[in-house]
This record gives C-alpha cells, sequence and structure tokens, in this order.
C-alpha cells in the first residue's frame, strides 16, 4: 500500500494519540471505502465546535467508555468529516487545521484555501 498523502503533497503525518483518532483508530487520518464520513480533517477541536457538532447530532465531547472512547476536550486533534468541517466553516466557526496531518481526500469536499486559512502548521 502506497503512504496516504497530505492536502500539501507530502506524506500523512498522524494527527492525533490521545484519544487515538482516525476512521480506523490508527492516529491518522487515513480513509478508505468504509469510510463515508470522509473522517479527513485533522482538526484541533474547540469548544464552539464541539458544541456545534453536539447540535448537529454527532456529540463528541460525552465519554462513551463502551467504545473507548473518553470524550474530547478542547485543544484535543481528531480526524473530523470534511463535511462537518465545511458546516462549521460555513457557520464561522471551523476550528484549526493541522495541514500536514489532513489527508488529500479531503480536497473533494473542501477548498485549499480554506483550510489554508485555519492552518495550524503553515507560516504565515
Amino acid at each position: 500500500m502506497d503512504p496516504s498523502r497530505n492536502v500539501l503533497g507530502g506524506e500523512l503525518a498522524p494527527c492525533g494519540g490521545e484519544p487515538v483518532t482516525g476512521f480506523y483508530r490508527d492516529g491518522c487520518c487515513n480513509t478508505g471505502p468504509q469510510d463515508q464520513g470522509s473522517h479527513t480533517v485533522c482538526a484541533e477541536v474547540t469548544e464552539e465546535f464541539l458544541t456545534f457538532s453536539r447540535e448537529a447530532g454527532n456529540d463528541l465531547s460525552t465519554p462513551a467508555p463502551q467504545f473507548g472512547f473518553p470524550g474530547l476536550r478542547t485543544g484535543d486533534r481528531w480526524c473530523v468529516c470534511a463535511a462537518r468541517w465545511r458546516e462549521a466553516l460555513a457557520a464561522g466557526i471551523a476550528p484549526p487545521v493541522v495541514m500536514a496531518a489532513t489527508h488529500e481526500r479531503a480536497l473533494e469536499i473542501v477548498r485549499l484555501d480554506d483550510l489554508k486559512a485555519h492552518a495550524l502548521d503553515l507560516a504565515s
């Protein structure tokens, strides 16, 4: 299998390890045919985004011990659905993005310029 690429064209970097993120729970925003939600944007979640996501039907802050999920807190890095990130962008509350850890397939749903405008890891 070829290494996954990020939105900048480089090798995909890890997104988060505590809690372990990714559709495949491998710490990276890897994706594949089973990932119908395209969990490809590595975001550093904010309280506003967690509230937005909960109100949209995906509660990421409440622990779900039965799934080994501790719940997210502000500052955690998480592979979020590209479409949810785009919805948060439209609402003016898109969380910051780690470009090196955001999978290139996110570009099927969000614009590179929008991601760059919220990047944590690009020099201004």
